[in-house]
Protein backbone atom coordinates (compact mmCIF):
# COMPACT_ATOMS: atom_id res chain seq x y z
CA UNK A 1 0.00 0.00 0.00
CA UNK A 2 1.57 3.60 -0.60
CA UNK A 3 2.14 6.07 1.95
CA UNK A 4 -0.54 8.50 0.17
CA UNK A 5 -2.94 5.78 0.50
CA UNK A 6 -2.01 4.75 3.94
CA UNK A 7 -2.49 8.39 5.12
CA UNK A 8 -6.10 9.03 3.65
CA UNK A 9 -6.95 5.51 5.50
CA UNK A 10 -5.50 7.02 8.56
CA UNK A 11 -6.45 10.37 8.36
CA UNK A 12 -10.48 9.00 7.75
CA UNK A 13 -10.08 7.14 10.82
CA UNK A 14 -11.98 4.39 12.68
CA UNK A 15 -15.15 5.97 12.43
CA UNK A 16 -15.47 4.76 8.81
CA UNK A 17 -15.99 1.59 9.56
CA UNK A 18 -17.99 2.20 12.34
CA UNK A 19 -20.12 3.63 9.82
CA UNK A 20 -20.57 0.32 7.76
CA UNK A 21 -20.78 -1.81 10.64
CA UNK A 22 -24.79 -2.09 9.91
CA UNK A 23 -23.87 -3.21 6.23
CA UNK A 24 -21.16 -5.69 7.68
CA UNK A 25 -21.17 -8.43 9.89
CA UNK A 26 -19.06 -9.69 11.26
CA UNK A 27 -16.84 -6.31 12.21
CA UNK A 28 -13.05 -6.75 11.58
CA UNK A 29 -10.98 -7.85 14.38
CA UNK A 30 -8.61 -4.99 16.32
CA UNK A 31 -5.49 -6.27 14.99
CA UNK A 32 -2.60 -7.47 17.46
CA UNK A 33 0.47 -4.94 17.64
CA UNK A 34 3.22 -5.60 19.92
CA UNK A 35 3.68 -5.04 24.02
CA UNK A 36 6.58 -3.07 23.48
CA UNK A 37 9.46 -2.80 25.50
CA UNK A 38 8.16 -0.91 28.44
CA UNK A 39 5.19 -2.85 30.06
CA UNK A 40 5.62 -1.45 33.10
CA UNK A 41 7.66 -3.69 35.45
CA UNK A 42 5.60 -2.27 39.09
CA UNK A 43 2.57 -0.94 38.13
CA UNK A 44 1.66 2.19 40.15
CA UNK A 45 -0.88 2.11 42.60
CA UNK A 46 -2.68 4.64 41.49
CA UNK A 47 -4.26 3.34 38.30
CA UNK A 48 -7.71 5.44 37.70
CA UNK A 49 -8.42 6.86 34.76
CA UNK A 50 -7.24 10.08 35.11
CA UNK A 51 -3.75 9.75 34.41
CA UNK A 52 -2.29 13.43 34.96
CA UNK A 53 -3.34 13.83 38.51
CA UNK A 54 -1.57 11.99 41.18
CA UNK A 55 -2.64 12.09 45.10
CA UNK A 56 -0.71 14.42 47.05
CA UNK A 57 0.61 15.97 43.72
CA UNK A 58 -0.29 19.54 43.61
CA UNK A 59 0.50 20.11 39.73
CA UNK A 60 -0.86 17.94 36.99
CA UNK A 61 1.27 16.42 34.56
CA UNK A 62 2.65 18.67 31.50
CA UNK A 63 1.35 18.21 28.22
CA UNK A 64 -1.43 18.21 26.02
CA UNK A 65 -4.69 17.00 27.74
CA UNK A 66 -6.81 14.36 25.91
CA UNK A 67 -9.29 12.60 26.47
CA UNK A 68 -10.01 9.04 25.07
CA UNK A 69 -13.39 7.16 24.72
CA UNK A 70 -12.74 3.59 24.29
CA UNK A 71 -15.48 1.11 23.09
CA UNK A 72 -14.81 -2.59 23.49
CA UNK A 73 -17.42 -4.17 21.06
CA UNK A 74 -17.62 -8.17 20.04
CA UNK A 75 -17.97 -9.10 16.12
CA UNK A 76 -21.67 -8.21 16.00
CA UNK A 77 -21.10 -4.69 17.05
CA UNK A 78 -22.21 -5.75 20.44
CA UNK A 79 -20.91 -3.90 23.94
CA UNK A 80 -18.85 -5.97 25.79
CA UNK A 81 -19.28 -5.25 29.46
CA UNK A 82 -16.54 -5.95 32.38
CA UNK A 83 -14.02 -6.02 29.70
CA UNK A 84 -10.81 -5.42 31.40
CA UNK A 85 -8.13 -2.72 29.99
CA UNK A 86 -4.44 -1.70 30.76
CA UNK A 87 -3.33 1.05 29.20
CA UNK A 88 0.65 2.48 29.11
CA UNK A 89 2.41 4.86 27.65
CA UNK A 90 4.82 7.63 27.39
CA UNK A 91 4.52 10.83 28.91
CA UNK A 92 4.45 14.28 26.85
CA UNK A 93 7.44 14.21 25.45
CA UNK A 94 8.49 10.42 24.99
CA UNK A 95 9.75 8.84 27.56
CA UNK A 96 8.09 5.93 29.85
CA UNK A 97 8.39 5.41 33.70
CA UNK A 98 10.14 2.26 33.04
CA UNK A 99 14.03 1.16 33.91
CA UNK A 100 14.50 -0.12 30.31
CA UNK A 101 14.18 3.39 28.60
CA UNK A 102 16.95 5.03 27.69
CA UNK A 103 15.60 8.36 26.29
CA UNK A 104 17.00 11.58 27.30
CA UNK A 105 13.69 13.04 27.66
CA UNK A 106 12.88 13.87 31.40
CA UNK A 107 10.06 11.55 33.21
CA UNK A 108 7.13 13.78 34.87
CA UNK A 109 6.83 13.76 38.29
CA UNK A 110 3.19 14.19 37.64
CA UNK A 111 2.32 11.64 35.34
CA UNK A 112 1.11 8.62 35.92
CA UNK A 113 1.45 6.62 32.94
CA UNK A 114 -0.43 3.74 33.97
CA UNK A 115 -4.24 2.93 34.37
CA UNK A 116 -6.37 -0.94 35.12
CA UNK A 117 -10.07 -0.19 34.04
CA UNK A 118 -13.38 -2.27 33.15
CA UNK A 119 -15.90 -1.54 30.70
CA UNK A 120 -19.44 -0.62 32.33
CA UNK A 121 -22.68 -1.87 30.58
CA UNK A 122 -22.15 0.37 27.57
CA UNK A 123 -18.38 -1.17 26.55
CA UNK A 124 -16.74 2.45 27.06
CA UNK A 125 -14.50 3.11 29.47
CA UNK A 126 -13.20 6.90 29.49
CA UNK A 127 -9.37 8.46 30.13
CA UNK A 128 -8.25 11.72 30.59
CA UNK A 129 -4.20 11.59 30.19
CA UNK A 130 -1.83 13.79 28.33
CA UNK A 131 -0.56 12.83 24.37
CA UNK A 132 2.17 10.85 24.67
CA UNK A 133 5.66 12.18 22.76
CA UNK A 134 7.50 10.23 19.68
CA UNK A 135 10.66 8.94 20.76
CA UNK A 136 13.20 7.41 18.96
CA UNK A 137 13.39 3.38 18.48
CA UNK A 138 15.92 2.36 15.85
CA UNK A 139 17.04 5.06 13.95
CA UNK A 140 13.92 6.48 13.40
CA UNK A 141 10.79 7.90 15.57
CA UNK A 142 7.75 6.85 16.91
CA UNK A 143 5.23 8.38 16.29
CA UNK A 144 2.75 8.90 19.18
CA UNK A 145 0.49 6.03 20.42
CA UNK A 146 -1.10 4.26 23.40
CA UNK A 147 -0.83 0.80 24.24
CA UNK A 148 -3.17 -1.43 25.22
CA UNK A 149 -4.31 -5.11 26.36
CA UNK A 150 -7.84 -5.52 26.36
CA UNK A 151 -9.51 -9.06 27.60
CA UNK A 152 -12.82 -10.15 27.43
CA UNK A 153 -14.65 -13.77 27.53
CA UNK A 154 -11.30 -15.46 27.60
CA UNK A 155 -10.28 -13.56 24.75
CA UNK A 156 -7.26 -11.04 25.09
CA UNK A 157 -5.45 -8.75 22.61
CA UNK A 158 -2.64 -6.46 23.17
CA UNK A 159 -2.55 -3.56 20.06
CA UNK A 160 -1.82 -0.28 20.03
CA UNK A 161 -3.62 2.87 19.21
CA UNK A 162 -3.06 5.49 16.80
CA UNK A 163 -3.81 9.35 16.63
CA UNK A 164 -4.85 10.98 13.02
CA UNK A 165 -2.87 13.67 10.79
CA UNK A 166 0.05 13.01 12.74
CA UNK A 167 2.87 13.45 10.33
CA UNK A 168 5.46 10.55 11.78
CA UNK A 169 2.24 7.79 11.42
CA UNK A 170 3.95 7.44 7.71
CA UNK A 171 6.97 6.37 8.28
CA UNK A 172 6.43 4.24 11.83
CA UNK A 173 7.00 0.51 11.53
CA UNK A 174 4.89 -1.03 13.63
CA UNK A 175 1.92 0.94 12.15
CA UNK A 176 3.35 0.03 8.91
CA UNK A 177 2.77 -3.91 9.81
CA UNK A 178 -1.02 -3.23 9.75
CA UNK A 179 -3.06 -3.78 6.30
CA UNK A 180 -5.93 -1.27 7.65
CA UNK A 181 -4.48 1.60 9.78
CA UNK A 182 -8.19 3.01 10.48
CA UNK A 183 -8.59 0.08 12.78
CA UNK A 184 -6.07 1.03 15.13
CA UNK A 185 -6.74 4.52 14.26
CA UNK A 186 -8.60 6.74 16.79
CA UNK A 187 -11.06 9.39 15.43
CA UNK A 188 -11.60 13.04 16.72
CA UNK A 189 -14.09 13.20 19.31
CA UNK A 190 -15.40 15.89 21.93
CA UNK A 191 -13.81 16.56 25.05
CA UNK A 192 -15.85 17.80 28.15
CA UNK A 193 -12.94 19.85 29.50
CA UNK A 194 -11.78 23.27 27.89
CA UNK A 195 -8.55 22.72 26.06
CA UNK A 196 -8.52 19.16 26.07
CA UNK A 197 -8.82 17.12 23.02
CA UNK A 198 -11.11 14.11 22.24
CA UNK A 199 -10.52 11.05 20.82
CA UNK A 200 -13.21 8.35 19.90
CA UNK A 201 -11.30 4.59 19.86
CA UNK A 202 -13.74 0.98 18.91
CA UNK A 203 -11.71 -2.15 19.86
CA UNK A 204 -13.63 -5.15 18.16
CA UNK A 205 -12.48 -8.15 20.15
CA UNK A 206 -12.86 -12.15 19.09
CA UNK A 207 -15.31 -12.74 21.88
Amino acid sequence: MSLSRRLVLAQLGAGAIAAGATAQTPLALTPEQTEGPFYPDDPPRERDADLTRLAGKSQRAAGQIIEVRVRVLDRRGQPLRGARLELWQANAVGRYDHPGDNNAAPLDPNFQGYARLATGADGLVRITTVKPGAYPAQRRMRTPHLHWLVAANGNELTTQMYFPDEALNADDRVLDDVADPRLVTARPGIADEAGALGYDWDVVLNA
